[in-house]
């Protein structure tokens, strides 16, 4: 997690063929014309962008994952049901655990073994809570199971040692003839974990350990080589081989990626990476935040989604660096937290950064997905902050009670994405002004799923003006588009436990027009269509 620095960086262009528009100031009677070129086909978009971030933190994994297997609460081994079902309904790709800045003061052997054997501690990141460790290796690694993710595991690189973490990954995928593994199916678990990313510290420029750029490197070397998977199915040359991620810049502060990439550039046999970390939250500020999560007007709204389209410049800036030391673009951008960061929930603990979740937020995320997708021959792994009750969370729990925010229904629609084509798109964006914030009017992106089917989204940004897209596929006879639009009556509206369905995504069609089709959308929403030919 990201603790405190220089406000975010401001807006960038999109890296979408904007023309100057004549049409788009004259209201919502203009057009917006797409061209969707299917014959030029670009980059796969990993479906790993869609991954999620579990930290002990709140109650994200206390209440929210966890609630023990004497729970009245439905669960299996403890795990919550209706979690596990709502997550294997998104595809969770996979999620990172413990952290955030929880990770670099975690020892592991604290959350390991008989329940009653665990040490109790406190977690002085977040809130001062009591850290009881019931869930550990064995439960992250059981929930993942459950929910069909693969595992991103943040290694204690800032207090912990190079052999903790080494003897870590033994216990998780040594063969059960060794003592590692033996102590692990003691521990119910017979054969090796699958380790699929080993996250190399976080934020060592901040609560990570400060270190400087040049000293994280020297410090990550050994990490990189000595922290073995020992699992037969992840064979260092073999396509399942385990992707280790070293920390890459917060903010717009390039010392990391110059060091490490570098470094990389340089290295020998002994030792290697496979991705660089970058960490961008959007506060609408700075920090501390002071954004609501609630009751915004259209001016706050403005503000957070300027601030969010400054991911592109961010992603293109590194991506720049890092092509110097490595054009096969061999080592991919992890932007492994991101997402809003707003002010905590009136009357919550603020260390527990508790915050809801609106028809914005979602509009926030299609934005960021949409930078990623563009950007995805870099970019092959996302993970939004965070997955459950903390800041931009997919689901919200109280005790027996859950429900599913904007941004979860947002990520269901985008389920075509995960391992698409993307399909290059030109359109006059027009523009949303409001005070002296001027926004692209709309954004779109298409895609070919592993089917074959063709797919267009669209977000309309101006929360007031519907508009009209003419979307145009040369050399493709287009029948319909079919699928479904998310929008609700106020940029600021949410889905709460007595109204859990106020933003959730309706059938949506369009209209088969001049070899293309015509989509209608209302103001501030996302559509996501399936093009058929």
């Amino acid at each position: 997690m990201m603790l405190g620095f220089a406000r975010l960086g401001t807006a960038a262009a999109l890296s979408i063929a904007l023309a100057p528009s004549a049409f788009a100031q004259a209201g919502s009677s203009a057009p917006v014309v797409v061209t969707v070129d299917s014959a030029k086909p670009g980059a796969k978009i990993d479906r790993n962008i869609f991954g999620q971030f579990a930290e002990h933190l709140g109650t994200g994994i206390y209440g929210g994952v966890w609630v023990g297997k004497d729970s009245p609460i439905p669960n299996v081994r403890g795990i919550r049901k209706d979690v596990v079902a709502a997550l294997k309904a998104i595809r969770v790709p996979n999620v990172r655990w413990p952290g955030g800045c929880f990770a670099d003061e975690y020892h592991w052997r604290h959350g390991i073994g008989p329940a009653k054997d665990r040490r109790i501690t406190i977690n002085s990141n977040w809130g001062g809570a009591t850290e009881p460790n019931s869930f550990g290796t064995d439960e992250f690694m059981d929930f993942a199971d459950q929910i069909g993710s693969e595992a991103y595991v943040s290694v204690n690189l800032g207090s912990g040692t190079v052999a903790e973490a080494a003897e870590w990954l033994e216990y998780m995928t040594a063969d059960p003839v060794t003592t590692a593994g033996k102590e692990r199916a003691a521990n119910g678990h017979r054969e090796p974990y699958k380790i699929k990313y080993l996250g190399l510290g976080n934020e060592s420029w901040s609560c990570g350990g400060a270190m400087l750029a040049g000293h994280y490197t020297d410090v990550m070397k050994p990490f990189a080589r000595f922290v073995r998977n020992y699992n037969p199915a992840q064979a260092a040359d073999g396509p399942g081989a385990m992707q280790r991620i070293a920390v890459g810049p917060g903010d717009d502060d390039p010392a990391y990626t110059e060091a490490v990439m570098k470094a990389w550039k340089a290295h020998d046999w002994s030792w290697s990476i496979e991705g660089l970390s970058l960490h961008r939250y959007t506060t609408g500020g700075g920090w501390p935040t002071t954004q609501p999560s609630t009751g915004f007007d259209e001016s706050r709204y403005a503000l957070m989604l300027k601030e969010t389209l400054g991911m592109d410049g961010l992603i293109a800036r590194t991506a720049a660096i890092m092509d110097k030391y490595d054009p096969e673009k061999k080592v991919a951008i992890a932007v492994d937290e991101w997402g809003a960061w707003l002010a905590p929930t009136p009357g919550s603990n603020p260390g527990f950064l508790q915050q809801q979740n609106s028809l914005r937020d979602a509009i926030l995320a299609a934005l960021n997905l949409n930078i990623f997708a563009r950007h995805a021959d870099r970019v092959r792994l996302t993970n939004i902050a965070q997955m459950i009750n903390v800041l931009q969370a997919m689901i919200l729990t109280d005790k027996e009670k859950m429900v599913l925010t904007p941004t979860y229904h947002l990520y269901k629609m985008y389920l075509p994405f995960q391992d698409a084509t993307f399909v290059p798109v030109t359109f006059d964006a027009g523009e949303y002004t409001q005070g002296d914030i001027k926004l692209p009017r709309v954004d779109a992106v298409a895609v070919r799923d592993t089917a074959g089917k063709l797919w267009l989204a669209v977000t309309n940004i101006d929360p007031a003006r519907p508009v009209r897209v003419e979307a145009h596929f040369p050399g493709v006879n287009v029948r319909s588009a079919r699928g479904q639009v998310l929008t609700a009556p106020r940029v600021d509206s949410v889905n709460s436990f007595e109204a859990p369905d106020v933003v959730v995504p309706k059938p949506f069609a369009g209209k088969a027009a001049k070899g293309g089709v015509v989509l209608d959308l209302p103001g501030k929403s996302v559509a996501m269509v399936q093009i058929d030919s």
